[in-house]
C-alpha cells in the first residue's frame, strides 16, 4: 500500500486537489474512512477556493470493502457505522466553495456517492457508474439514492439502485447526473483545468450560490426566495464584487480578476 492513501495538494491560486490512492481498487475501508474524514475536516477548517476530487489507478473505486459490513454484529452497530459514512458526504456537500469530482473509470458505491455530493461531476467517456449494494442485500447509505433523485428524479434513482446495473457516462449525462462527459485522452488535464477555472472565479459568489440552492433543496423556490436577497446582499461587502464592478464600468465585461475575498 502507498504511504498516503489520501493526499491533499493546494496550489498558490487556491485550488485543492484531494487524491485517493489505495490500489488496486480504491476500496472504502475503515482506514480510508478516517483519512477522508480528516481531509474534509482540514478543508472545512482551511477553505480552499475550489476542490477537485480524483483517484489514482485503473478504476475510480470498486466499492466498499465488504469485510467492513461483515464486522457489524447487528443493526445498532451498523447504524453507527452508516452514520459516520453519510456524515462524510454531508460534509463534502456543505463545503463553502465549488467542488468537482473527476471520474476517469469505473465508479461504484461510495465513490459515486461522494461524486454526487460534489457540485460538478465530470466523467471520462469510458467511465461507468453504479450503486451495486443490491448484490449484498444492502441499499446505498451515503446519500446516493436521494442525491440521484435530486438530479435525475425518483424514477431514475429507483431504477439505478434496484437494478444495480452499471451505467455509461453518456447515459448519466442525459439524465443530468453527470454534468459533462469529456474525452478519455487528456481527461485528467481537462478536469484540472475546469477546477482551476472555478478557483480563479468569484468564489465568494459561488459559495452564495450554494447557499441559495441549499435553501431550494430544503424548501423549494419559496424558501430560496426568502433568503436570496440577504445572501446576495452580503456579496456587496466583498473585494471581489467591488473590484469587478469597477472593472466592468471602466473596461467592460470579462476583464475582472478575483481573489476570493
Amino acid at each position: 500500500m502507498p504511504e498516503q492513501l489520501v493526499r491533499v495538494a493546494r496550489d498558490a491560486a487556491g485550488l485543492a486537489v484531494l487524491t485517493v490512492d489505495a490500489p488496486p481498487l480504491n476500496l472504502y475501508t475503515a482506514e480510508l474512512r478516517e483519512l477522508l474524514a480528516d481531509a474534509v475536516d482540514d478543508l472545512a477548517a482551511r477553505p480552499a477556493r475550489a476542490l477537485l476530487v480524483r483517484t489514482e489507478g485503473r478504476v475510480v473505486s470498486g466499492g466498499v470493502d465488504v469485510a467492513l459490513f461483515a464486522e457489524q454484529d447487528g443493526p445498532e452497530a451498523a447504524e453507527a457505522l452508516l452514520d459516520e459514512m453519510i456524515d462524510l458526504t454531508e460534509r463534502v456537500a456543505e463545503l463553502p466553495f465549488p467542488t468537482v469530482f473527476a471520474a476517469h473509470g469505473l465508479c461504484l458505491t461510495w465513490a459515486f456517492e461522494v461524486a454526487l455530493a460534489c457540485d460538478v461531476l465530470l466523467a471520462a467517456r469510458s467511465a461507468e457508474f453504479g450503486l451495486v449494494e443490491r448484490v449484498i442485500g444492502m441499499t446505498p447509505a451515503m446519500g446516493g439514492t436521494q442525491r440521484l433523485a435530486a438530479r435525475a428524479g425518483v424514477g431514475r434513482a429507483k431504477e439505478l439502485v434496484m437494478t444495480g446495473e452499471r451505467y455509461p457516462a453518456e447515459v448519466l449525462e442525459r439524465w443530468n447526473v453527470v454534468n459533462r462527459v469529456l474525452p478519455d485522452e487528456g481527461f485528467d488535464e481537462a478536469a484540472l483545468a475546469f477546477a482551476q477555472s472555478l478557483a480563479a472565479g468569484p468564489t465568494r459568489a459561488h459559495a452564495a450560490t450554494k447557499r441559495v440552492l441549499a435553501h431550494y433543496e430544503a424548501g423549494g423556490v419559496a424558501q430560496a426566495d426568502e433568503h436570496v436577497a440577504t445572501i446576495a446582499a452580503g456579496l456587496f461587502a466583498t473585494e471581489d464584487l467591488r473590484g469587478a464592478v469597477r472593472s466592468f464600468l471602466a473596461d467592460g465585461p470579462g476583464k475582472a480578476t478575483f481573489a476570493g475575498r
